[in-house]
């Protein structure tokens, strides 16, 4: 018999400790492990992360096997890891009615259970018992699932599985904004069952998602039916989200250890090195001991102050688990794992040695890792005193069998039994690895021959949609319905992706579908339902920031390509050239040059060998959930080998389906068949309008707008006649913008003998008023006193309020009156397609949002993503009802969403975007460059074309406001040539115009409210003086106060100030000291809680001064004194300097009109305006009203202040 090499006793050594540790604990009928023997039941983590150390082991036999045995003991190995994974599988598809509902709900009632039965996979506990959602378990099994299946192993056995798997990756693929119990199972370090964005689950999610991607789950066995898909823009969100929150954990933990596994093996989720480096210090600096590392600061988990009769925390007693956190071993088996897989044997080393230290050693020579090492209740305030000083004692399970299984792995991967690319098949580690910069591939299309032409003229050679046969162009929404149907499994009641719109990320891939090449144009060119893209300027503006974010963003193999479809929309009035910022924007993607990312034009067949192309094969004729295909049926004549028929189980009549049916038996070019008879050809024709009308239906009931760019038949390519309003007498003004007023200025609403309205004469006025401004008026009159449905009775029936109401809005369109599309567009409740997907972008950034115009309870504040409709209703109600104010809201929302995605930085140190005040600055912005009154400025506000008012926001945002006004009076470099507020005014009919029906609209305007922002508080502007600074300091403080911007590291220094006093008081409103004991300094939580009583500050410049007091104040923390009195009133100390500072200017000779006071808080109006810095700065005076305030707790002796 050969003797066994030294390799192999070691490896049957490393069996044996897997055998005692982990193996014998393993359920012989469902496979699974349990807890421990007091916590019998199983953790789906745990579970995961114990059954690596078998699959390494599987591995490390099979690579070194001495002898046949070796080989059925990797087998057999193998085989142990199967059953796990297949037991937790088994456990999910018991739950799947969860699975279908949390994809719509996400609520943590509809979650999948976070531990099984061991015995049975039942469910052990009810919904609301345990905090079950936690993303990160889900994701670490589907991450792990991919890896094993790629390393060989065959654990996914039937298509219904391959279903399961599809729709679990659907239940994760949102985690960037679903808020969860996460790693530790508690949620908010109170521990008191709140949820909050975690790290952890989200960068976990990231790595299944992009793991599984394309994968085939039965391995190289499968076909194309078992392949699972994720969408590339879902993974970038949670990309992104994720290195907006690192180092940070989530809103209550400031540092978590648990992240080490996101930033390092398994997941390797963050691909900055950077972050990487700066997280794993914070870890390490703050959080590691002599033991392990912290899981978190304040964790009071198994501490001896920890009362064990309850679950919950109470806020101030956190402060008592501070510097006596347990401390754990596990996460020093991650810092080994990240050693090794960054290629650093020295750290590898150093955690090997202090693990050896800590390691419980049993007689029979195997060594446990235990759960964690505890401060041992007698040496509790030893500790407290000096930290990391006292023995400590190993408490909970021993061995942890997860860190037991991370710590064998280490091992097996440190002797070099295994090689990193064996455990990590699919390449996760090189996720840092610099990427090479992407070309992004711009294709530009012509609607029609027309618009070819007119392109052509200008130097830039494009197709049409016709031309670019076999390749089909078609909107996002229809890859939206496609991937809708992606997972859909009628026997287990799985219905797919929730439809959702496809990002940049999804339309820049060619797709496969039913052996035909498509195209989708970009989601931001599909925005009919709303008016955003009625604006060209945007249109390019939102090219511009998607090509900037393809070139960041695009991780796939393959370049980008963006199909950008020029319409008829993009023409001048005319009809006879292309709209100048279209023209000009091509003419720059030409130039190879573009929105910072390097852009190649040209032709979409010549893309197609350099571009990501997606196979999506679920659409291929399969009937869900059977093993047949269809009968494909082929023409005799037209064997072109299209698919005609597509039945779904379930449903037979799939919209989907007999839209790309039409779609590709009737767009290809037939092949000549012989001449036949008048009558036949006849029958032809007529039958191929027929399928033209149904696929027109078709494609309305799968709300794709536009249709003629899509479908390629001449057939109803005719263009149409632009509506005008559908009034008989409505003259057409189709170049007029002000036709001639025909009321006389003696006109006004007109009544019935009992003096009330008489509404039909007002419907026939209708008529006889020719300006769109007024016709939206009376309409609005008719809305609010007779409702939507109400028949004006104009031409016969049908008429509705409704009706008048959407031609007029196309017509204000053609016109680009934004003034009015926006008030009808409020008038119809029209809602942005994606105002929820823009709240939730900026919820997850950790932005709170709040709409309408302070104070509370008027000012609501939202923290937690919540349905369209709700959200709208939400905005309305703080709107108070006022129609403009609501879609302003809407519009900035989605501006802000679109900033942040691309600017992050824009947004540092702000916490909660106040949007109601930021409306009131830019009218308080526009007021005072146009020096008019609030009302003109909140008209012109209103006016501004979407890509205007995008462009102010920017400025507002940047921070550079000082050119703001400058390049928008002089319209000088870059900043859109538009802001050209001068002219704002005449948009419409100009005053002079309109004196006319000044009696109408005073008459209109005594009973009804007509929407205009007649209830923003916009403050009357002082003239502006000749000297340019005059009213420098006090905008720059209202834009600050406006949009909650502090000095970096402000919210720190009022965490040191407020442990030297008894709390902060701010206009009545207390901040206790006591919240230190909760919260750390490095908190979101901390400095969300100080931007809200700050909030409670109306007026954006007050509260600005308040934050520079507070800060004058924080100067004190770091003298050395004790206490610094009980509760300091920050209003105080303003009005104490207010009042210095006007002694000093009347001493100096000021006249009272220049002091003068501002009505609602007394601060002289000058103080706003006045610099920092200086004699005569307000810190100046800041600093001697916090010295007159604080020097009785002075010590005694200190300088007097001069």
């Amino acid at each position: 018999m050969r003797s066994r090499s030294n390799s192999g006793v070691k490896l049957d050594n490393y069996a044996r400790i897997v055998h005692q540790t982990i193996l014998r604990h393993q359920d012989p009928v469902t496979g699974l492990l349990p807890g421990s023997p007091d916590q019998p039941d199983a953790w789906v983590r745990d579970n995961v992360y114990s059954i690596v150390s078998v699959w390494a082991l599987s591995l490390a036999y099979r690579k070194n096997a001495d002898r046949d045995e070796d080989k059925a003991k990797a087998y057999e190995l193998e085989q142990s890891v199967v059953k796990l994974m297949r037991g937790l599988l088994q456990c999910i598809m018991r739950q799947l009615d969860k699975v279908e509902k949390f994809k719509y709900s996400r609520s943590t009632s509809d979650s999948l259970h976070a531990k099984y039965n061991t015995k049975t996979c039942a469910t052990v506990v009810g919904d609301d018992q345990w905090g079950h959602l936690q993303v990160d378990a889900t994701s670490l099994f589907l991450l792990f699932l991919a890896q094993m299946t790629a390393s060989g192993l065959h654990i996914i056995y039937t298509q219904d599985e391959v279903d399961v798997v599809q729709n679990l990756m659907f239940y994760i693929e949102a985690a960037y904004k679903v808020a969860d119990y996460g790693m530790w199972e508690r949620g908010d370090k109170t521990n008191q069952g709140i949820t909050e964005l975690n790290a952890s689950s989200i960068g976990m999610a990231k790595a299944a998602l992009e793991a599984l991607d394309e994968l085939n789950l039965f391995g190289a066995k499968g076909g194309p039916g078992s392949v699972v898909h994720a969408l590339a823009d879902d993974i970038q969100h949670c990309q992104s989200i994720l290195t907006s929150m690192l180092p940070r954990a989530s809103i209550s933990k400031e540092v978590d250890a648990g992240v080490l596994a996101i930033i390092s093996y398994p997941a390797f989720a963050v691909d900055d090195i950077n972050l990487v480096s700066l997280t794993k210090e914070e870890i390490i600096s703050k959080l590691q001991g002599r033991y392990g590392c912290c899981r978190f600061l304040r964790d009071g988990h198994k501490t001896p102050k920890e009362d064990p009769n309850r679950l919950y925390y109470e806020s101030a007693e956190l402060k008592l688990f501070e510097n006596i956190e347990c401390e754990w071993p596990l996460f020093w088996t991650y810092l080994i794992l990240d050693g090794i897989f960054s290629n650093s044997p020295e750290q590898v080393q150093e955690y090997q040695e202090a693990l050896e230290g800590i390691l419980i050693k049993q007689k029979d020579g195997i060594r446990l890792l235990p759960e964690l090492y505890s401060v041992p209740s007698d040496k509790v305030e030893e500790e407290y005193g000096n930290p990391h000083s006292v023995e400590r004692i190993p408490l909970g399970k021993c061995p942890l069998k997860w860190g037991q299984s991370l710590y064998v792995l280490g091992n097996l991967l440190a002797e070099g039994f295994l090689a990193p690319g064996e455990i990590d098949p699919l390449n996760r580690r090189f996720s840092t690895i610099p990427k090479p910069d992407v070309v992004v591939q711009v294709s530009v299309l012509a609607e029609t021959e027309e618009i070819k032409e007119l392109l052509l003229k200008n130097g830039i050679d494009v197709e049409t949609v016709a031309d670019i046969h076999p390749i089909h162009v078609q909107p996002s929404r229809v890859l939206s319905h496609i991937y809708a149907r992606l997972g859909r499994n009628p026997r287990l009641g799985l219905t797919g992706r929730p439809y959702r719109r496809i990002g940049v990320l999804g339309t820049s891939k060619f797709y496969i579908i039913r052996n035909t090449i498509f195209s989708f144009t970009p989601q931001f060119i599909d925005h009919q339902q709303f008016y955003l893209a009625l604006d060209n300027k945007m249109i390019v503006e939102m090219l511009r920031t998607e090509i900037a974010y393809l070139a960041s963003r695009w991780r796939m193999t393959g370049r980008p390509t963006v199909t950008f479809p020029i319409s008829q929309t993009m023409l001048t009035e005319g009809h006879t050239d292309l709209d100048p910022a279209v023209l000009a924007t091509l003419k720059k993607l030409q130039d190879g040059y573009y929105g910072g990312a390097r852009i190649q034009t040209g032709k979409l067949s010549e893309f197609l060998t350099t571009s990501c192309c997606a196979h999506l094969s679920f659409l291929d004729g399969k009937g869900s959930g059977s093993m047949g295909r269809h009968d494909e049926e082929y023409d005799e004549g037209d064997s072109d080998g299209y698919v005609h028929e597509l039945r779904y189980d379930a449903e037979g009549d799939d919209d989907l389906a007999q839209y790309l049916d039409h779609l590709l038996a009737h767009s290809s070019p037939k092949k000549p068949k012989r001449q036949v008879g008048g009558l036949s050809r006849f029958q032809a024709a007529a039958a191929k309008t027929k399928e033209m009308v149904t696929l027109m239906n078709k494609a309305q009931e799968l709300n794709v707008h536009n249709v003629n760019m899509y479908l390629p038949s001449k057939l109803f390519r005719t263009r149409k006649e632009s509506l005008n309003l559908n009034l008989p007498d409505s003259p057409s003004c189709q170049g007029n913008y002000v036709p001639e007023v025909m009321l006389t200025a003696e006109s006004s609403i007109p009544r019935d003998a009992s003096g009330s309205i008489d509404y039909n004469a007002l419907a026939l006025l209708l008529k006889d008023t020719q300006c769109l401004q007024d016709q939206a008026d009376i309409l609005y009159i008719l809305y609010k006193d007779k409702g939507m449905d109400w028949d004006t009775g104009l031409h016969g029936k049908g008429s509705t309020v409704r009706s008048l109401l959407g031609d007029l809005y196309k017509k204000a369109g053609e016109l680009k009156h934004w003034g009015l599309i926006r008030m009808i567009s409020g008038i119809l409740r029209k809602k942005v397609d994606e105002l929820d997907s823009a709240c939730s972008d900026l919820l997850a950034h950790q932005k709170h949002l709040t709409v309408g115009l302070p104070p509370e309870p008027r000012e609501k504040t939202i923290t937690a993503p919540i349905p369209l409709d709700q959200l709208a209703a939400l905005i309305d109600e703080a709107s108070d009802n006022n129609i403009s104010v609501a879609i302003l809201t809407q519009e900035i929302m989605v501006y802000l969403a679109m900033s942040i995605r691309t600017q992050p930085r824009l947004f540092s140190e702000m916490f909660r975007l106040r949007i109601g005040l930021i409306i009131q600055v830019m009218a308080t912005e526009l007021a005072q460059s146009l020096n008019c009154s609030g009302e003109e400025a909140t008209e012109s506000l209103m006016s501004l074309s979407p890509s205007e008012l995008k462009n102010l926001l920017h400025h507002i945002l940047s921070g550079k406001e000082f050119e703001v006004q400058r390049s928008v009076r002089e319209m000088d470099t870059g900043v859109s040539s538009a802001i050209s507020i001068h002219h704002l005014g005449n948009v419409g009919a100009t005053k002079s115009e309109r004196a006319g029906i000044s009696k109408l609209k005073s008459d209109m305007k005594m009973r009804y409210r007509l929407p205009s922002i007649e209830s923003l508080d916009v403050p009357e502007m002082t003239p502006v003086a000749k000297d340019s600074r005059h009213g420098q300091w006090l905008r720059r403080r209202r834009l600050d106060g406006a949009l909650n911007r502090v000095p970096v590291g402000f919210y720190q220094k009022v965490w040191k100030i407020l442990q030297k006093c008894h709390g902060l008081s701010i206009e009545g409103f207390v901040l206790p000291s006591s919240t230190t004991r909760e919260m750390t300094p490095g908190e979101i939580k901390f400095s969300v809680h100080v931007e809200t009583v700050l909030n409670r500050v109306p007026q954006p410049e007050y509260r600005q001064l308040l934050v520079e007091a507070i800060l004058v104040l924080t100067m004190l923390a770091d003298v050395d004194i004790q206490s610094i009195g009980s509760i300091i009133h920050v209003e105080k100390i303003v009005h104490l300097a207010n009042d210095i500072f006007c002694k000093d200017q009347r001493d100096l000779g000021a006249e009272e009109h220049i002091l003068e006071r501002d009505t609602s808080t007394g601060v002289c109006k000058l103080l706003y305006d006045s610099a920092p810095s200086g004699r005569f700065g307000s810190m100046t005076y800041l600093t001697k009203a916090v010295a007159a305030y604080v020097q009785d707790f002075l010590p005694s002796g200190s300088c007097a202040v001069q």
